[in-house]
């Protein structure tokens, strides 16, 4: 019986498949090149600013504890008062002391009546040597009785000294002005002679803020010293802007008066001091503040959108349009950031297009359309509002 010469189902779906791929018309366009927004680097003169969180302390701390022991009579301000200098704090029952002044008074009025008769004596036996009624050795002994009598009067005169001194000590004043802080002791107290802490003053205006810069930041610091841009790697007399926590800017300003002469060992910071006016007492010692100083002289730099940097591996890569409107990929290093906008140290160039916008289609060796779009200077980052 003959077969049938028809070809296999398979081969016929083939051929079918075959001729609807080859319908395509050649004639349809390939998709245009996609848009990026680009600019070239923003050239502008930067000074960079480093932050360190520190604490506020007070200029001067005193405490205040009494001089002579006693009974405390009266307490004469109230918690938390700014005290003056002088002014009385304290009162320690002053009849003992008044008791022991007179005491002294009596001991140095006999000692003198002591002084008037052995120079009466003295002046006798002057006269009686001169007639030869007595002999030479009693004339000594009226002499040296004359200065023993002057002597009890130094020592007396002396003791009424400290006895009035231990007197005026049961008003116990305050050593200096400042914010004192609750008293510890309350009238009735017993309070014994440099022992007993009563109260404590801190000064107010000014206040210091101290923080720690650590070893890295001091040895870039040293390093302008060499090149002349710095004067000192602890900054000593220049200026600290500080801003107070939820503070995005710095709202007051001050002076680094101290560095440390060496840094800690245990932690490799050096600690520095700024002192701040604080005229209305407003900030107090333990407040939290960020010191910014200046970390880097000021200078021009080239800026870009932080937000155009891209990470690839360890590398830190900008995505830039270059010849035929083709992305090239640089290797760049990063800086400090001021704001928005990140300084470029190296790698990159300043008529070079830098890809702002459209990151996503920004794939090295594609083609591209570049939208230019400049970036803007920014007055406030000549006087260094960096990171």
């Amino acid at each position: 019986m003959a077969q049938s010469k028809s070809p296999p189902r398979i081969l016929l779906a083939a051929a079918l498949l075959a001729s609807v791929g080859g319908c395509s018309s050649p004639s349809d366009p390939p998709p245009p090149p996609p848009v990026v927004t680009v600019s070239p680097p923003l050239r502008q003169q930067v000074t960079g600013w480093d932050a360190y969180t520190g604490r506020f302390d007070a200029t001067d701390t005193v405490e205040v504890r009494p001089r002579v022991s006693g009974f405390v009579d009266s307490m004469t301000f109230r918690d938390g008062d700014l005290v003056r200098k002088g002014q009385l704090l304290f009162v320690i029952d002053p009849r003992p002391y008044r008791a022991a002044v007179a005491q002294a008074q009596g001991r140095l009025a006999d000692a003198r009546s002591q002084v008037a008769l052995a120079d009466a004596d003295l002046a006798r036996a002057k006269t009686l040597i001169a007639s030869g009624t007595i002999a030479q050795s009693l004339l000594d002994q009226k002499r040296q009785a004359q200065q023993a009598a002057q002597a009890a009067v130094t020592t007396a005169a002396g003791a009424l000294a400290n006895a009035m001194l231990d007197l005026s000590f049961t008003e116990i004043r305050a050593p200096m002005t400042g914010r004192a802080s609750r008293h510890l002791v309350s009238a009735g107290n017993l309070v014994q002679n440099g022992t007993t802490l009563l109260t404590t003053i801190v000064s107010t205006d000014p206040i210091d803020l101290y923080f720690d810069i650590d070893e890295e930041s001091y040895l870039r610091y040293s390093a302008l010293v060499h090149a002349g841009e710095r004067k000192s790697a602890g900054g000593v007399g220049t200026r600290v802007a500080i801003a107070l926590p939820g503070e995005t800017k710095p709202s007051l300003s001050g002076t680094l008066d101290f560095a440390d002469n060496r840094l800690d060992p245990s932690t490799g910071t050096l600690r520095a001091r700024a002192r701040v006016a604080n005229p209305d007492g407003a900030l107090k010692p333990g407040q939290f503040g960020t010191a910014e100083i200046e970390g880097d002289a000021p200078h021009m730099a080239l800026l870009v959108p932080d937000s155009a940097i891209v990470t690839d591996a360890t590398d830190k890569v900008l995505e830039t349009v270059g010849a035929g409107n083709k992305i090239v990929e640089l290797t760049v290093v990063p800086g400090r950031l001021f704001g928005t906008l990140r300084e470029i140290r190296s790698g990159l160039k300043p008529q070079d297009r830098v890809v702002i916008a459209g990151m996503q289609h920004a794939t090295p060796g594609i083609q591209v359309r570049p939208r230019s779009e400049p970036l803007k200077a920014d007055p406030s980052l000549s006087s260094g509002d960096a990171q």
